[in-house]
């Protein structure tokens, strides 16, 4: 009589494959790499696709090492990473810094730990992380959209000398900053898509925003500039929420949102740093294992954490 093995969950599967998602995230973040362009012009598209070529070559090289088997989805995960990363820096940037980042993404931050699926920290911002410690002056030197002269990002108009940007212009994203961050209309367009096809969870995003707005009120900050500046668009909806390093629990998801927009307002408000989105995640994706094991949803009738 064969024995009947139940395995972990999840136990339900359909159609929504890995390749599928990053191709949905592909997608989703066009209209910013089409406004990083517009605004950034030839130096946002030599960053990005260098980062985004040697990203997938250090991921065939390393497999190739490993003796592992190089899948579609192997080659798309890498080449999403090398995207975010990019947009996570300066056009500025010379283009053996962002080499050196896509080996540290790829081959530290992923591979040290065992591959896709194994990660512990989100690659993109762990290299962000790395090259931000080893060239700080790089890393806060920012060009003007347009133009070939350095500016202030509003974050640290704001920090240093408490001029605040008008609305409009973080909206649209014509102002200094990061490759991909500037433009939050194109991030929310984005978002949205990302959002309608369910490849992301709402409840991360959702409890990392709400929380930056209650910490806005509490620090007596502006609520709209704290939403507009920096990386929190791309860092809410599309780093927080990497399947891979971050919760697999509903009330996990809440819990780590919601710690995220606490760092990132602690350290915009009180840090040395004018931006703390970075930093905030991966503190939090060093805390998923243990949201996913002390934040459980109910199981089998058993009395504890309601599914949200």
């Amino acid at each position: 009589m064969s024995k009947l093995i139940v395995t972990p969950a999840p136990h339900i599967k359909d159609s929504d494959t890995v390749s599928k998602q990053m191709r949905n995230v592909f997608i989703a973040l066009i209209p910013a790499l089409i406004a990083s362009v517009i605004f950034f012009g030839t130096n946002a598209l030599v960053v990005i696709i260098t980062t985004v070529l040697s990203s997938v070559l250090f991921e065939v090289i390393i497999l190739k090492i490993r003796k592992k088997a190089i899948k579609k989805s192997d080659i798309s995960s890498s080449a999403l990473t090398g995207l975010l990363l990019a947009f996570c820096v300066s056009s500025f940037m010379p283009w053996w810094i962002m080499i050196l980042a896509s080996f540290i993404a790829i081959a530290v931050a992923k591979h040290a730990f065992g591959g896709l699926g194994f990660n512990i920290f989100n690659p993109a911002l762990a290299a962000r992380a790395f090259i931000l410690a080893s060239w700080p002056v790089l890393m806060t030197t920012w060009l003007a959209p347009y133009a070939a002269i350095t500016s202030a990002t509003p974050l640290e108009l704001l920090k240093e000398n408490g001029i605040s940007a008008d609305y409009l212009t973080m909206f649209i994203g014509n102002h200094a900053g990061s490759i991909g961050e500037t433009s939050a209309i194109a991030l929310l367009i984005g978002a949205l898509y990302l959002l309608v096809t369910r490849t992301i969870d709402f409840r991360v995003p959702a409890s990392y925003l709400i929380t930056v707005v209650a910490m806005s009120l509490v620090m007596g900050q502006d609520i709209v500039f704290q939403l507009l500046a920096g990386g929190l668009i791309l860092g809410a909806f599309f780093m927080a929420t990497d399947p891979v390093t971050s919760p697999v629990t509903k009330p996990g998801r809440w819990v780590f949102g919601a710690g995220c927009g606490f760092i990132t307002m602690i350290i915009r408000v009180w840090g040395g740093y004018p931006e703390g989105v970075c930093y905030s995640i991966l503190i939090m994706n060093a805390v998923v294992p243990l949201l996913d094991r002390y934040l459980q949803g109910r199981i089998f009738g058993c009395k504890r954490w309601n599914v949200v």
